[in-house]
């Protein structure tokens, strides 16, 4: 190969790869001194050198100067393979690095193929796993259909880096609200928690470090676009947008929206709340399957039990009687004692006659 085609190969692999000039220059530098050891299996170093600008190479065994035509054909094969498996390795660094750096954020690829029930997106540079356990359940993919998901993990397997994504994970709701909640990217407005059963239902808290913006309002947005475009790319996944507050008071029933709360009574030390609900309130409250309740107890960290007024009511009375009986047990004892104090007085009168 002339200088003119190593240095074109060298800018290609450069434009093309993404791959720094650097290394593939020293990735053909070594090619080419491992296929010269091996040719002429000398005892002395040999040493290979590419001038980075002109693109002559330079090589010498111990103190003499090697044409590089002496390598031969064989040899120039072995340095061709070499030279490709060490650009390979490089590439795969490139991308490893490029994706690891991306994780947690969006990714849109097209679905190339199926391998079981995992499906391989084409990323553009590389392939994607979207793996079944990471599918939202009722959804189903065609090639070439258009697919968004999160990075959520990368890993290096040989010489190919294995990209894997998820749509389920809780994050994937977070990116989206990013994306389409210009407020939330600009940190006028914080997710403070999320909570996800992907395909079902999501809750998310948001506060406002703003006085002039509705974090709420901001989140739906003007008759629903913001929100809506959201539950599209989930296949018309609930999501309950909650306005924070730092006390539980306001926050739980906050948290069990739609449902309507009656009071609370909260346990700090276990932290444990019992939530009292209107009679008719409470399937609601508790959500189908406990869908609400268990949601609402992941996003504000709190064990949530839930009661009706009628059993609210039953429970004040029961306790109430159980005080009433205590308070009876303890006025028999009391009168018992009093009652026996006058006997003990007469024993002891007779005992002192007796003595005299």
């Amino acid at each position: 190969m002339d200088k003119e085609s190593l240095l074109r190969l060298v800018d290609s692999l450069h434009r093309d790869k993404e791959i720094a000039k650097e290394v593939v220059f020293q990735g053909i530098e070594a090619a080419l001194t491992m296929a010269a050891r091996k040719h002429f299996k000398s005892q002395e170093v040999v040493t290979i050198q590419i001038d980075r600008t002109t693109g002559e190479i330079l090589a010498k065994e111990g103190s003499r100067t090697i044409d590089p035509s002496e390598l031969g054909r064989i040899t120039a094969q072995t340095a061709k393979q070499v030279i490709i498996q060490k650009i390979r390795e490089a590439e795969r660094d490139v991308i490893y690095e490029d994706f690891f750096s991306r994780r947690g954020d969006i990714v849109s690829g097209t679905v190339q193929r199926f391998e079981g029930s995992a499906i391989i997106v084409n990323l553009g540079k590389t392939e994607g796993v979207l793996q079944r356990s990471e599918q939202i359940d009722g959804e189903h993919y065609n090639v070439n259909e258009r697919v968004r998901a999160i990075v959520y993990d990368v890993k290096k397997v040989g010489t190919r880096v294995r990209i894997l994504l998820s749509r389920t994970h809780p994050d994937f709701v977070r990116r989206l609200f990013e994306l389409e909640v210009p407020e939330i990217a600009e940190n006028a407005i914080e997710i403070k928690a999320l909570a996800r059963e992907p395909g079902h239902r999501t809750k998310i808290s948001v506060a406002s470090s703003d006085q002039n913006v509705d974090c709420v309002g901001a989140c739906v947005g003007v008759r629903g676009s913001r929100i809506k475009n959201i539950v599209d790319e989930l296949n018309g996944e609930k999501i309950d947008i909650i306005r924070w507050s730092n006390e539980p008071e306001v926050l739980l029933p906050n948290a069990l929206k739609p449902a309507e709360v009656s009071g609370i009574i909260l346990s700090a030390e276990n932290q444990v709340a019992t939530i009292v609900v209107p009679n008719d309130q409470l399937s609601l409250a508790i959500g189908k399957r406990g869908q609400n309740v268990r949601l609402a107890s992941r996003l504000t960290s709190w064990d949530i039990d839930i009661i009706t007024e009628s059993e609210f009511e039953e429970r004040q009375k029961t306790s109430a009687e159980g005080l009433s009986e205590a308070s009876e047990t303890k006025k028999t004892a009391i009168n018992n004692v009093t009652a026996s104090e006058p006997g003990e007085r007469i024993q002891t009168d007779r005992k002192k006659e007796e003595v005299s």
